[in-house]
């Protein structure tokens, strides 16, 4: 599962509110002090900052690590403890034949379960059943109905006899499902509903969007439209019948095996799963879909998009047969299932998600290979993160939500192996810094342990510790055993526990098999206790005894995390020269010192040289230091730590560092100098020779980075600095940026560029623009339209008005309501209010679009305020109050609460 949006309205909306600048959190590396905790999305990573439950010291299983739990207060019960599920039955095959009322929203089925009694002798049976109407009840084949217990949770059958662990017996349940009536529905950051089956555009009414039915079931949804055992340690080999309208195509686990055509006009798909998985990996896609087939080796690939985007399929799904080939190699260990087949779907619930040989998808997926230009990496994440947990989360699964790092953890550090093997480390270290980041900041409020028993709501655990401290601390274990240690292990521990349910100890042990090595104290602090280590380095060279210093302090605290980490550690002891040598050492106290022989002082002492160490640290390196490090550490992350200490420093050598840093191989480096380019070196040069001498100027360098420069960001950000200049020679070099086989991010920067330069040449290129559907462009024209307004691009608000949303709805409305003001034609704003306010009172739109168009009918009335227009201001008033009452979405209802009601 990867959550990609799940905070994203409520982070735009707080963010819209507040009128403060779109900009990206900070990935320094090693922040000294965190920021409050803040929500993210990350290309949809998990909720992080939230408040957290403290965690009871009596789960921590602490040996081998200090820790200082509060004396002043003892409960009196005993702290949350959630287990995994007890076995009473074993669930072997489920045979599911199902068909769909559309108008209704409901699933007609009949579910045929193959069980015998775990150990126990029984007499009944009790399955996870929630909102069905329950029509039979019978052993399979026989007419006579069994007894059962119905509480709308779950159905308890009473069997007429006791069976024991030898006994094998079959009960079929016909049912009906009804996934939208229900008084309540939950959900949570990462999986925003659990209804289990959703139907999209079930009347086909919205003629721009497709009919779908698709299902979610992480964490224990799939229960919603099927009688099981739904639990992570359950798993069951699976046949699906699903019977649909003859235009629609099926999507299930495991191989079609037949499709048999109705009477009625519908027809039945055969889909069948040999191979034994959990419930909650259950899945069906059904849709008008464009399939489009690939191979890798023997195994079938498929992958279905909307019919339009059908050519650019392979693009959507970027390298899955070098992934899977990749992946398969690396861990000795081929693909284990029969197909592997990826949907992307409308609407869904999370970002992606897992189901065997079957991932489903988001829409943010779905793009040209256009705009992938600027996108490749998401989905190559993406792709890589589901494509792992068939290995780790499918193949061998979390036993308990408790242990969910053992599927997410996995699936998180997949990203980074995928980026180290496609673009090398640097590439690899830079996203892996991202996350550690991402982790550090959710977890200032408070954190909990990776392996978390006392969690309020299972759904709490996909958070940035299960996904981001998981995938960090199996890439501090690989460096600490090595990486032939590490996929060997990786392996034995697949191989061993392949389709069965795991828990944490049995990961460690698969280590200790494999390295002879006592790793408790490794998994105790990482995996079982709290927090991370919280670091003051401080340096020391005694010219006396020849002697360096590195002084270690561990400043960490908080409940359930450990008062001293056991940390060993790589130390580079360079010479003026660049050369380094390496020692090692191992942090055990709270404050320790550690002296290495050193007959000259050193030019630097790097600590953690191989940079993976998950902690925040302060580095107490001279700015000369840090410019040594900068040139001669191998690092990305060194470099980085460099920059991000040197940026905001005004002397000469942080200038020249910066000025270097431009030319870095590594294109986050090169962002990060443009960013702090001063507004001086931009302007010419106020010697006519000056550019003739060796040395090329800032301003020279930054406008070969806008016409060469091999990243798109990096570029983009390098043409909006020329535009900056007011200098109408660099218009050639922007104009290069407007070409139809260029990346959308440099097609935005280029036309903002020439907007300054020359607004009506600006103007002039946007109406060749206008005709891209992909609406990536819609955003940086309705600005341009909005500072020139123009009736001549009233056409292109009133098409586009219908098509934005998400993000970009945010941009679109702001900038068409000062189009509207700008104008000044109040027969076009009213005409404008007209088509702004159907947005705002439309319940079938998304919220994205009802927030943005309400809040630009609120800042039209703002502006009218100002202008004096009482009259009009009266009315827009009266509308705010009329698009609250009839709100029903309780989030909008209360930030439109925050607006200034008339």
């Amino acid at each position: 599962m990867r959550s990609l949006f799940s905070a994203a309205l409520l982070a735009a909306l707080a963010l819209f509110l507040s009128c403060a600048p779109k900009t990206g959190t900070s990935t320094a590396s090693t922040p000294t002090q965190p920021s409050p905790p803040t929500e993210w999305n990350d290309m949809g990573k998990p909720l992080v900052g939230e408040d957290e439950e403290e965690e009871p010291e009596e789960y921590t299983f602490m040996e081998g690590a200090d820790v200082y739990p509060d004396d002043e207060y003892h409960s009196d019960t005993l702290p949350p403890y959630n287990p995994s599920h007890t076995r009473e039955h074993d669930l072997i095959h489920t045979k599911i034949e199902i068909s769909f009322d559309w108008p209704k929203k409901r699933a007609n089925g009949k579910a045929t379960l193959t069980m015998r009694p775990w150990f126990y002798a029984t007499d009944k049976v009790t399955l996870d059943a929630k909102n069905f109407d329950i029509h039979s009840v019978s052993f399979d084949g026989r007419a006579e109905q069994l007894k059962y217990d119905y509480n709308n949770e779950q159905i308890t059958i009473h069997l007429g006899k006791t069976f024991t662990r030898n006994d094998e017996f079959k009960v079929t349940i016909a049912y009906t499902a009804k996934p939208d009536e229900r008084e309540s529905f939950g959900g949570s950051a990462a999986i925003t509903s659990d209804k289990g089956l959703y139907f999209i555009n079930a009347d086909g009414a919205d003629k721009d969007k497709p009919m779908q039915i698709w299902t979610q079931g992480e964490t224990e949804s799939n229960s919603f439209w099927f009688p099981t055992v739904d639990k992570p340690n359950e798993r069951c080999t699976q046949e699906m019948y699903i019977t649909v309208e003859d235009k629609f195509r099926t999507l299930s686990n495991g191989l079609l095996v037949s499709s048999k055509k109705n009477p009625d006009g519908t027809r039945t798909d055969y889909w069948k799963m040999d191979k034994p998985h959990a419930p909650y990996l259950f899945m069906m896609a059904i849709g008008e879909f464009a399939v489009v087939k690939d191979k890798w080796r023997n195994i079938p690939l498929e992958y279905y998009v909307e019919p339009k985007y059908e050519q650019h399929a392979r693009d959507i799904f970027p390298y899955t047969p070098e992934m899977l080939e990749f992946f398969s190699t690396k861990l000795n260990y081929t693909y284990p299932w029969q197909k592997y087949s990826q949907v992307v779907v409308r609407d869904y619930v999370s970002g992606a998600m897992e189901n065997t040989t079957a991932v489903i998808f988001g829409e943010f997926m779905q793009k040209t290979k256009r705009e992938l230009m600027d996108q490749h990496l998401t989905n190559e994440k993406v792709v890589a993160h589901e494509m792992f947990h068939h290995w780790f989360g499918d193949l061998v699964t979390t036993e308990s939500w408790a242990n969910l790092t053992l599927n997410e953890g996995f699936a998180n550090y997949s990203e980074y192996l995928w980026l180290e093997h496609k673009y090398g480390r640097d590439e690899a270290d830079y996203h892996e810094m991202q996350e550690q980041q991402g982790y550090i900041f959710s977890a200032a409020g408070g954190g909990h342990p990776l392996i978390h028993f006392g969690y309020e709501n299972r759904e709490d655990m996909f958070d940035a510790h299960s996904y981001n401290k998981g995938g960090a601390a199996l890439h501090m274990l690989r460096h600490q055993v090595g990486d032939d240690a590490f996929f060997t292990a990786l392996n034995f521990y697949l191989k061993k526990h392949e389709y069965r349910s795991v828990e944490a100890h049995e990961l460690r042990l698969a280590f200790e098999e494999v390295t002879g090595h006592d790793l408790n104290w490794f998994f105790n602090q990482w995996f079982f206790s709290a927090g991370h280590p919280v670091l003051d380095i401080t340096y020391g060279w005694d010219e006396t005894t020849k002697k360096a210093s590195v002084t270690i302090a561990q400043n960490q605290g908080g409940d359930n995390v450990p008062h001293i980490f056991d940390l060993p550690l790589a130390v580079d002891i360079y010479d003026a020269s660049g050369k380094a040598r390496r020692e090692h050492i191992r942090v055990t106290k709270r404050s320790q010192t550690f002296y290495f022989d050193a007959p000259t002082k050193p030019a630097l002492i790097n600590t953690d040289a191989k940079k993976t160490l998950l902690c925040v640290k302060d580095d107490q390196h001279t700015p000369e230091e840090f410019a040594f490090m900068y040139r001669n550490a191998p690092l990305l992350r060194d470099r980085y730590e460099a920059i991000e200490y040197l940026r905001n420093k005004k002397t000469d050598l942080a200038k020249q560092v910066m000025k270097e840093a431009l030319l870095d191989k590594f294109h986050a480096i090169r962002q990060m100098a443009l960013n702090r380019v001063d507004e001086r070196d931009l302007a010419p040069p106020a010697d006519p020779g000056a550019g003739q001498r060796a040395e090329k100027t800032i301003l020279e360098t930054v406008a070969k980075m806008a016409e060469n420069d091999p990243e798109h960001e990096v570029r983009a950000a390098a043409i909006k600095m020329l535009g900056e200049t007011g200098d109408k020679a660099y218009i050639p070099i922007i104009q290069k940026g407007l070409a139809n086989d260029q990346p959308y991010s440099v097609v935005g920067a280029s036309l903002d560029a020439l907007s300054k330069l020359d607004p009506k040449a600006a103007v002039a290129a946007s109406k060749s623009l206008e005709g891209d559907e992909s609406g990536a462009l819609s955003g940086i024209l309705a600005e341009l339209y909005a500072q020139n307004p123009d009736r001549a691009n009233l056409p292109f608000f009133e098409k586009k008005i219908g098509t934005a949303d998400y993000m970009a709805a945010f941009s679109f409305f702001n900038n068409y309501q000062k189009f509207l003001l700008g104008l000044g034609d109040m027969g076009v704003l009213d005409a404008g209010v007209e088509k702004i306010k159907a947005v705002s009172l439309n319940p079938n739109t998304s919220e994205f679009r009802r927030f943005s168009a309400t809040k630009a009918i609120f800042d039209l009335r703002s502006g009218l305020k100002e202008k004096g227009d009482a009259a009009r201001v009266e009315t827009l008033g009266k509308l705010i109050k009329e698009i609250k009452e009839k709100e029903t979405d309780a989030t909008l209802k209360l930030y439109y609460d925050m607006f200034d009601t008339p």
